[in-house]
Protein backbone atom coordinates (compact mmCIF):
# COMPACT_ATOMS: atom_id res chain seq x y z
CA UNK A 1 0.00 0.00 0.00
CA UNK A 2 1.03 3.34 -0.70
CA UNK A 3 2.27 5.15 2.38
CA UNK A 4 -0.57 8.30 2.03
CA UNK A 5 -2.88 6.44 0.26
CA UNK A 6 -6.43 7.02 2.12
CA UNK A 7 -7.19 3.43 3.27
CA UNK A 8 -10.78 2.93 2.57
CA UNK A 9 -13.08 -0.33 3.39
CA UNK A 10 -16.34 -0.76 2.32
CA UNK A 11 -18.95 -3.45 3.88
CA UNK A 12 -21.55 -4.62 1.24
CA UNK A 13 -23.05 -7.48 0.33
CA UNK A 14 -23.83 -6.46 -3.19
CA UNK A 15 -21.14 -8.14 -5.82
CA UNK A 16 -22.28 -5.02 -8.43
CA UNK A 17 -22.22 -1.98 -5.55
CA UNK A 18 -18.80 -3.22 -4.54
CA UNK A 19 -18.01 -3.34 -8.49
CA UNK A 20 -19.11 0.54 -9.02
CA UNK A 21 -17.76 1.53 -6.24
CA UNK A 22 -14.28 -0.09 -6.97
CA UNK A 23 -14.58 1.51 -10.47
CA UNK A 24 -15.19 4.83 -8.87
CA UNK A 25 -12.44 4.95 -6.55
CA UNK A 26 -10.47 4.35 -9.42
CA UNK A 27 -11.14 7.35 -11.15
CA UNK A 28 -10.82 9.35 -8.42
CA UNK A 29 -7.90 11.37 -8.15
CA UNK A 30 -6.51 11.17 -4.80
CA UNK A 31 -4.46 7.91 -4.24
CA UNK A 32 -6.83 5.01 -2.05
CA UNK A 33 -6.53 1.82 -1.30
CA UNK A 34 -10.02 0.00 -1.12
CA UNK A 35 -11.03 -3.16 0.42
CA UNK A 36 -14.22 -4.67 0.79
CA UNK A 37 -16.56 -6.96 2.94
CA UNK A 38 -19.20 -8.54 2.60
CA UNK A 39 -21.45 -9.04 5.60
CA UNK A 40 -21.55 -7.41 8.79
CA UNK A 41 -19.93 -10.68 10.88
CA UNK A 42 -17.22 -10.24 8.07
CA UNK A 43 -16.88 -6.85 8.78
CA UNK A 44 -17.02 -7.16 12.76
CA UNK A 45 -13.87 -9.85 12.40
CA UNK A 46 -12.11 -7.85 10.12
CA UNK A 47 -12.28 -4.39 12.36
CA UNK A 48 -12.30 -6.46 15.77
CA UNK A 49 -8.47 -7.93 14.00
CA UNK A 50 -5.77 -6.36 15.72
CA UNK A 51 -3.28 -7.45 12.66
CA UNK A 52 -5.45 -5.34 10.47
CA UNK A 53 -4.94 -1.76 9.46
CA UNK A 54 -8.36 1.14 10.70
CA UNK A 55 -9.79 2.22 7.98
CA UNK A 56 -9.50 6.01 7.26
CA UNK A 57 -13.13 5.97 6.17
CA UNK A 58 -15.35 3.12 6.45
CA UNK A 59 -18.77 2.93 4.34
CA UNK A 60 -21.50 1.36 5.52
CA UNK A 61 -24.31 -0.55 4.14
CA UNK A 62 -27.46 -0.82 5.86
CA UNK A 63 -29.02 -4.17 4.78
CA UNK A 64 -26.45 -6.59 5.43
CA UNK A 65 -27.06 -10.23 5.63
CA UNK A 66 -25.66 -11.91 9.28
CA UNK A 67 -25.65 -8.41 10.85
CA UNK A 68 -26.84 -5.83 9.79
CA UNK A 69 -25.40 -2.07 9.01
CA UNK A 70 -26.81 -0.51 12.04
CA UNK A 71 -25.85 -3.51 14.51
CA UNK A 72 -22.53 -2.70 13.10
CA UNK A 73 -22.58 0.64 13.87
CA UNK A 74 -23.65 0.29 17.22
CA UNK A 75 -21.70 -2.36 18.06
CA UNK A 76 -18.43 0.13 16.87
CA UNK A 77 -19.45 2.90 18.81
CA UNK A 78 -19.23 0.48 21.45
CA UNK A 79 -15.96 -0.48 21.09
CA UNK A 80 -12.47 1.79 22.65
CA UNK A 81 -10.09 0.82 19.58
CA UNK A 82 -13.26 1.59 17.01
CA UNK A 83 -15.81 4.42 18.24
CA UNK A 84 -13.99 7.48 16.78
CA UNK A 85 -13.81 5.39 13.21
CA UNK A 86 -15.13 7.56 10.54
CA UNK A 87 -18.31 5.87 9.10
CA UNK A 88 -20.15 6.96 5.99
CA UNK A 89 -23.99 5.71 5.84
CA UNK A 90 -24.10 3.90 2.43
CA UNK A 91 -27.73 2.74 1.40
CA UNK A 92 -30.59 2.08 -0.64
CA UNK A 93 -32.23 3.35 1.78
CA UNK A 94 -33.62 6.89 2.52
CA UNK A 95 -35.93 6.72 4.90
CA UNK A 96 -36.27 9.11 7.53
CA UNK A 97 -35.97 6.51 9.94
CA UNK A 98 -32.57 5.15 8.88
CA UNK A 99 -31.26 8.28 8.85
CA UNK A 100 -31.86 9.77 11.88
CA UNK A 101 -31.77 6.32 13.49
CA UNK A 102 -27.95 6.30 12.32
CA UNK A 103 -27.16 10.01 12.82
CA UNK A 104 -28.48 9.29 16.94
CA UNK A 105 -26.20 5.74 16.89
CA UNK A 106 -22.77 8.23 16.31
CA UNK A 107 -22.24 7.62 11.91
CA UNK A 108 -20.88 10.38 10.77
CA UNK A 109 -22.43 10.99 7.19
CA UNK A 110 -25.43 9.45 5.44
CA UNK A 111 -25.29 8.86 1.51
CA UNK A 112 -27.82 7.17 -0.26
CA UNK A 113 -26.50 5.39 -3.09
CA UNK A 114 -26.57 6.45 -6.60
CA UNK A 115 -27.56 4.70 -9.73
CA UNK A 116 -25.41 6.91 -11.80
CA UNK A 117 -21.86 6.81 -12.21
CA UNK A 118 -20.63 10.20 -12.73
CA UNK A 119 -22.66 10.81 -9.16
CA UNK A 120 -20.52 8.24 -7.27
CA UNK A 121 -17.68 9.68 -8.31
CA UNK A 122 -18.69 12.93 -6.95
CA UNK A 123 -19.96 11.77 -3.92
CA UNK A 124 -16.80 9.66 -3.32
CA UNK A 125 -14.68 12.90 -3.92
CA UNK A 126 -16.63 14.94 -1.70
CA UNK A 127 -16.59 12.27 1.33
CA UNK A 128 -12.94 11.67 0.65
CA UNK A 129 -11.33 15.49 0.53
CA UNK A 130 -13.84 16.68 3.48
CA UNK A 131 -12.81 18.32 6.30
CA UNK A 132 -13.80 15.38 8.67
CA UNK A 133 -11.86 17.30 12.22
CA UNK A 134 -14.59 20.61 11.22
CA UNK A 135 -16.94 18.07 9.84
CA UNK A 136 -17.35 15.99 13.17
CA UNK A 137 -16.80 18.36 15.38
CA UNK A 138 -19.59 20.12 14.28
CA UNK A 139 -21.98 17.11 13.44
CA UNK A 140 -25.35 18.19 12.88
CA UNK A 141 -29.07 17.02 10.87
CA UNK A 142 -27.98 19.45 8.36
CA UNK A 143 -24.72 18.26 7.12
CA UNK A 144 -25.13 14.49 7.76
CA UNK A 145 -27.10 13.69 4.88
CA UNK A 146 -25.20 14.06 2.03
CA UNK A 147 -27.06 15.88 -0.70
CA UNK A 148 -25.25 16.88 -4.14
CA UNK A 149 -26.20 20.19 -5.56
Amino acid sequence: MQKNALHILLADDDEDDRLFFKDAFEEVKVQTKVEFVFDGLQLMEHLNNPDNKLPDILFLDLNMPKKTGKECLIEIKKTERLKNLIIAIYSTSSSDEDIEDTFVEGANIYIKKPSDFNALKKIINEVITLNWHYHTSGLNRDNFLLSLK
